[in-house]
């Protein structure tokens, strides 16, 4: 068994005689000269369980305390296609560096409609065959690896849909990190019957429900989803232990700023993201907790992205785009004024700062070229890289909301 280290030698050696000098007054002789040799008897079996607990135990009550009383940080960021497999890793040593606690994907992994700019550098002969038998692996090759063992959570975007691919090919693919241990507990925890994988779930932390949810193609979300999100949050309104909720999803939801490139392209999508939006904005009203909605899917990095003049000024919640690791570049939306941080040609994370109190802040952590590892480098050519970061950009300019000032708010 290994033991965490924290619990010492000295924790040990005084478990030990503990357990030889409760022998030794039951049983009226010297315990300390036959123990060597006798096998374990229910005493010294109890008592290994004692050690055991106050080793493990121990450290998680300091852990407890620590992450009650002080702040703690997240990085999320999506869309690594086009250039991700030269990105990701510079993302992937930034966060460590940064000391966040995980990094979230929010989807869009490989761009599968076409062959990804830094898959054709190190493989110029390929054919689409064998691109997409491969996209994939090449994805937890160069973007997941260079994590280590670092926790990261994976949401789904359209581009894991683009055909041939499909939502069960992607659960088995990806299925090491939808049914990661911490999410599988919480979903039986939820319902100790619900045995399936799915894409969209929910994990807590320190006091924060981070929900990742799937609108990754036009029928979403679907009845299912809503049905299992409205679960979540009346949990979540009863639960004293949850100060903040934060949702993740690969579009944003709609009548934002960039609302062309959004939950507003069908009108599933559409309807079903406003009811989403409005039963936030309800939970946020009745229970008095945060809430942040943060997306990709639009290549640029937008704050602010719900102060739209769909919306009164009490039915805004904060909200953030990061579509900033690795796909190509996208000009920003025309109108952007109300946010204060509205960047493009820029790769990157967000680095979520949560106070004790569940109140969050968040910084863009850019990902200059100078910061990619040289083993990537070496691998995909200077020349690549070069390209990926001043010629991987697009002229497409996602559309505003189509609402006038005074328009109905999107919750009705």
């Amino acid at each position: 068994m290994n033991i965490n280290v924290r619990c010492g030698l000295r924790r040990i050696t005084m478990v030990t005689l503990m357990i030889l000098r409760l022998e030794s007054a039951l049983s009226g002789r010297n315990v300390l000269r036959h123990s060597v040799r006798s096998p374990l008897n229910t005493i010294q079996k109890l008592a290994l369980v004692v050690l055991f607990a106050m080793c493990v135990a121990g450290p998680l009550h300091a852990r407890k305390k620590q992450n009650v009383r002080g702040s703690w940080k997240f990085a999320v960021s999506g869309d690594s296609r086009n250039c991700g497999d030269i990105v990701m890793p510079g993302i992937a040593q930034a966060v460590r560096r940064d000391g966040a606690a995980f990094y979230w994907h929010l989807g869009d992994y490989r761009a599968i409609y076409t062959f990804d700019e830094d898959y054709l550098r190190i493989h110029p002969n390929t054919t689409i065959d064998d691109y997409l038998a491969n996209a994939w692996p090449d994805f937890i090759e160069h973007q997941m690896k260079p994590f280590g063992d670092f926790p990261v959570f994976l949401g789904i975007g359209n581009h894991e849909l683009v055909t041939p691919k499909t939502r069960p090919q992607y659960i088995d693919q990806f299925a090491d990190w939808l049914d990661k241990p911490v999410i599988r507990q919480q979903r039986l925890a939820d319902n100790p019957d619900d045995h399936l994988v799915k894409t969209y779930y929910h994990w807590v932390e320190r006091g924060v429900d981070f929900i990742a949810m799937d609108n990754a193609s036009p029928d979403m979300f679907d009845a299912n989803q809503m049905i299992w999100f409205q679960g979540v949050l009346a949990k979540d309104a009863k639960d004293p232990s949850i100060r903040t909720v934060v949702v993740g999803m690969h579009a944003s939801l709609p009548d934002g700023l960039s609302a062309g490139h959004s939950m507003n392209d069908s009108a599933q999508e559409a309807s079903s993201g406003r009811s989403v939006y409005s039963q936030l904005l309800a939970f946020r009203h009745s229970t008095k907790k945060n809430v942040y909605v943060l997306a990709s899917h639009s290549h640029f990095v937008l704050n602010n992205v719900y102060e739209t003049a769909c919306r009164s000024k009490d039915e805004i919640l904060p909200g953030w785009i990061t579509g900033s690791a690795g796909a190509v570049w996208y000009l920003l939306p025309l109108e952007h004024a109300p946010s204060t941080v509205a960047m493009t040609d820029v790769y990157g994370y967000l680095l979520g700062t949560v106070a004790p109190d569940g109140t969050m802040t968040f910084e863009f952590r850019q990902v200059e070229e100078t910061s990619i590892p040289a083993s990537v480098v070496k691998e995909f050519t200077q020349q690549q890289v070069d390209w990926c970061f001043t010629h991987n950009a697009s002229t497409y300019m996602p559309n505003g909301p189509s609402c006038a000032s005074g328009a109905p708010s999107s919750g009705q």
